[in-house]
């Protein structure tokens, strides 16, 4: 059986309140992790079609903070946290957005060096509810996730990042 790795699969934990994401890429870790810390190339790749991504503010180290805003035809809608680790292969993050400030996620990814330039990304969301993940679940996360990754691997694949 051969699964379709360019797709992201989205797991809710039945246990705990957390989102796991997994999606593999024809990239380095330092790619995928330039990719997801520099602003520039960010906002070039987050999100789904459609949108644009404005950075307002983003420092990409241990304590510094970050939010961006996406701008559709229907108005504006703001994200923000702050950065709580970073190395050449994990990123620990909190996720907000300013629409439902009380749901903070506490965001983990992990850069798994499959060899031959693949790497498989983790990622770990963690809500403080299930009524908040599964939330998080219904506001439309899995089109944004896709769409958003095969915009980064566009970019991968024209040697932009």
């Amino acid at each position: 059986m051969t699964t379709d790795t360019t797709q992201a699969r989205i797991v809710a934990d039945p246990d705990v309140p957390v989102i796991r994401i997994t999606r593999d890429f024809q990239a380095t870790p330092a790619q995928l992790l330039r990719a997801h810390t520099d602003p520039e190339l960010y906002a070039r790749w987050v999100g789904p079609d459609g949108l644009n991504t404005r950075i307002d503010y983003w420092d990409a180290q241990r304590g510094g903070r970050w939010r961006f805003t996406q701008i559709t035809d229907d108005g504006e809608y703001s994200f923000y946290g702050s950065f709580h680790e970073i190395t050449d292969d994990r990123i620990v993050q909190t996720f907000t957005w300013e629409g439902m400030p009380d749901d903070v996620s506490l965001e983990t990814v992990i850069l798994e060096d499959l060899g031959d330039g693949r790497t498989r990304l983790h990622a770990h969301s963690l809500v403080d509810s299930f009524k908040g993940r599964d939330g998080w679940l219904a506001s439309g996360m899995e089109t944004g996730i896709n769409d958003g990754y095969a915009k980064l691997d566009a970019l991968l694949a024209a040697d932009e990042v």
